[in-house]
């Protein structure tokens, strides 16, 4: 099956900074489009999403949020094997914090608010790590494609994570953002955990005002040593050098892009110690993918602010059918994209606008290609979930 999206292209502001050397100028992107290769079909009727897929291309990962069910299927969907750790068992995860991910060659890693648990493909617990702070709560967006992401240094396998670590103190405190950290590299084989990414010297996050989580949340992606990562909406792709002891920064790439929505500041004030407040209509840089060599940033420009306020008003008067669908008007008249830099030039090359036929929440990616879901039927429900297997092509 094959079929070639045409796609619109933007402008973008690009700068980058490396040591002592910065550069600054406006690129007119070179053409790009996406091109559908095949699908594959997973046969269930629930709440599925694609959460991983291997680095072969031989096995998917789904979660279905119906059952809780993980899912592992073969390159043509079928299913290989499926279990749930819900139940109040040692080994349940508890609240899931990430999505699912692969680890190493036969392992599946889930973050949960009772640690993090690795399990082989019949779901049998092959260690438990605990969380290096305990944790009173937690919340998070879920989004296919964005797990827990893996890497190999000095031939051994780790993993990073999201950081949960309050590090006594919450996002009213500027001593919050002046200490925090976004990610954590562990070490499964010694269960030690580092913290590493804080907010940078620049960072608009240190600029004296409070934040929403889901304003900072990090995206990102390993590749050759080197960890490449984006907070929430600072319009900034960090670039580090990966070692057993953490992340040092190398590069920074600043970019503008058209119609990014601009966060409002909210007064440390107005923060309570122990809320977790997730706003889905924040701009961010919602995942990192890299395939053949080009660094693609998933980007969604946000819901403007005046516009979110009337829904959560209609919300508030208990008009929540009224506030739904205003909600999913704003989202789909959103232009959500990916920004292509390449990977050993740092240089931005293009911009692919998703087109509304693809569930435009994320895609996952492995092997050259990357995977993305069928748009949901609004008419009628549907006993499975279609996977695109698609790759960018240069006109």
């Amino acid at each position: 099956m094959k079929s070639l999206l045409k796609t619109s292209l933007y402008l973008i502001l690009f700068s980058a900074f490396s040591c002592s050397e910065k550069s600054e100028s406006t690129i007119e992107p070179t053409s790009y489009s996406l091109e559908i290769l095949d699908s594959l079909d997973l046969n269930i009727l629930g709440d599925p999403l694609i959460a991983d897929v291997k680095s072969d291309g031989s096995k998917f990962l789904f979660y279905d949020y119906a059952s809780s069910d993980l899912i592992i299927t073969d390159a043509e969907g079928a299913i290989q094997s499926k279990f749930s750790k819900k139940e109040d068992t040692p080994d349940a995860y508890g609240f899931l914090m990430e999505i699912p991910g692969f680890f190493g060659s036969d392992q599946i890693v889930v973050v949960g608010m009772k640690g993090i648990f690795l399990y082989d493909y019949e779901g049998n617990m092959i260690k438990k790590m605990d969380h290096p702070e305990s944790i009173a709560g937690a919340g998070f967006m879920a989004f296919p494609g964005k797990h827990t992401e893996s890497t190999v240094i000095n031939g051994k396998d780790y993993l990073i994570t999201k950081s949960v670590r309050s590090r006594d103190s919450f996002n009213g405190e500027m001593k919050f953002y002046n200490t925090y950290k976004a990610l954590e590299l562990i070490n499964p084989e010694s269960e030690n955990f580092t913290e590493m990414v804080p907010f940078e010297e620049g960072s608009m996050f240190l600029n004296g005002t409070g934040y929403f989580e889901s304003d900072y949340s990090p995206a990102f992606e390993t590749k050759d040593g080197k960890l490449y990562v984006s907070l929430g909406a600072e319009q900034k792709l960090q670039v580090y050098e990966l070692s057993t002891e953490g992340a040092s920064l190398d590069t920074t790439i600043s970019f503008s892009i058209p119609g990014f929505e601009t966060l409002e500041p909210k007064n440390l004030s107005e923060f309570t110690e122990g809320t977790i407040i997730i706003n889905g209509g924040t701009p961010s840089i919602r995942n990192i993918h890299i395939i053949n060599n080009k660094i693609l940033l998933h980007y969604y420009p946000g819901i403007d602010p005046q516009k979110m306020k009337e829904a959560e008003l209609l919300w508030e008067q208990g008009k929540q059918e009224e506030a739904g669908e205003l909600y999913e008007k704003l989202e789909a008249e959103l232009d959500q994209g990916l920004l292509i830099i390449d990977q050993k030039s740092l240089k931005l090359e293009g911009t692919i606008l998703l087109p509304n036929k693809f569930n435009t929440a994320g895609f996952t990616s492995a092997n050259g290609f990357i995977w993305m879901e069928k748009a949901a039927n609004e008419e009628k429900e549907e006993d499975f979930l279609r996977i695109y297997k698609m790759y960018i092509v240069e006109k």
